[in-house]
């Protein structure tokens, strides 16, 4: 019988480390490096791509950078990967500095957006290439790559080449590519972006159990936020080369830590409203229609105006008014399916967007229909 696979972790040329460096976790033991970033920085001119960024990441984890064009999330990777060197600060691997090692010495397994995969080779070629390289044995290479095909479900797929397969196939390829020598990390670059969205989502998952898998620490870079969300332990939130939250999927979602966290992660209604009281972490808010609610706030501000998020799935609809409800009149009403989305004016003028689970109870309102609207403190949350 096969040895399971997490034991047999980094037997290949020594890359992945060995089974007595592998901690318990998850499905299987951890093979991931620790990797800390100090202060790090890269400079293009007068211009800041990464600016004195710090993180530190645990063994095995999945951490995605996420956030818009020019974040700098990308450029973090290349510094990571070797690709880009340093103008500041350092980064450790096990707590060992790698800023001045090689790229192709740091040992870490990358996968891109562009598949980069020898068209002239098959698929068994195309993912033993690593191994060969490494001088790894005929009958070890033949054992990982069959393992990892298994993984990926390629198995089928092992003497196809690269021009037979489809976009999603391919680029399961180049994953298998990259994790076949057992890596103690793993970069990935923005490498589902090319495909549709449903096969997108369906590799998400498998990235999501491959990770849990193998054991080996994940960074992973997105502009996706949904991305983010289905596949982080972590997510560092970046923006004008700087990290602006990091936390875990759950709490960058339901408290973001400003308004550009909020916009950029999920839909969002943000609300100026002014605090009547606060008890506790608890505040009690009226937005300039006059309508008054509570929300959750961790600040110690308790005057003043502030931006409260409201999220468009935690909106109540009611047909008919109630004593904790506003008035709305519908400004727009799309069918997506499993979700009706709606647009909405509030008597101040403030716009909101509603999300809400389509229900043969529940027809699609007309533009100009009067609902009513409300939703609890644990529904929204004030911003700094």
């Amino acid at each position: 019988m096969a040895e399971p696979l997490a034991l047999r972790a980094g037997t290949a040329g020594g890359v992945g480390g060995s089974a007595s460096q592998a901690r318990g976790a998850r499905a299987g033991q951890v093979i991931g490096s620790s990797i800390a970033v100090r202060d790090a920085e890269k400079r293009y001119g007068h211009f800041h791509a990464v600016d004195h960024i710090n993180l530190d990441i645990e063994p095995g984890e999945f951490i995605t950078l996420l956030g818009p064009s020019g974040s700098g999330k990308t450029t973090l990777l290349n510094l990571l990967a070797g690709f880009q060197s340093l103008d500041g600060g350092e980064i450790l691997v096990d707590g060992k500095p790698v800023h001045n090692v090689p790229t192709h010495k740091r040992g870490f397994g990358m996968v891109f957006q562009s598949y980069a995969l020898f068209p002239n080779m098959t698929v068994t070629q195309n993912v033993a290439f690593p191994l060969r390289m490494a001088g790894v044995d005929r009958v070890t290479t033949e054992r990982r790559v069959a393992e990892t095909l298994e993984i990926m479900r390629l198995s089928a797929h092992a003497n196809k080449s690269p021009s037979e397969m489809s976009g999603g196939q391919q680029q399961r390829v180049a994953i298998a590519r990259a994790i076949v020598m057992r890596p103690k990390v793993v970069l990935m670059d923005e490498p589902l972006s090319a495909l549709d969205r449903r096969l997108r989502e369906s590799i998400q998952i498998e990235i999501r159990d491959l990770h849990q898998t193998i054991g080996s620490t994940i960074l992973f870079v997105t502009h996706d936020q949904g991305e983010a969300l289905t596949m982080s332990d972590r997510i560092a939130v970046l923006d004008a080369g700087k990290i602006v939250q990091i936390g875990r999927p759950l709490e960058i979602y339901r408290h973001p830590s400003n308004r550009f966290v909020a916009s950029f992660v999920g839909e969002s209604n943000l609300i100026e409203a002014e605090i009547v009281q606060k008890r506790g972490t608890t505040v009690t808010l009226k937005n300039r229609a006059g309508y008054v609610f509570d929300a959750e706030s961790r600040d110690a501000i308790d005057v003043g105006r502030v931006t409260v998020l409201v999220r468009p799935e935690r909106i109540a609809i009611h047909n008919e008014p109630t004593a904790s409800s506003t008035p709305v009149t519908v400004t727009s009403a799309i069918f997506l399916g499993e979700i009706l989305r709606i647009e909405a004016q509030m008597e101040g003028g403030d716009t909101l967007l509603i999300r809400c689970t389509d229900t043969a109870r529940r027809p699609l309102p007309n533009i100009g229909d009067r609902l009513h609207v409300s939703w609890g403190p644990d529904d929204c949350w004030v911003l700094t």
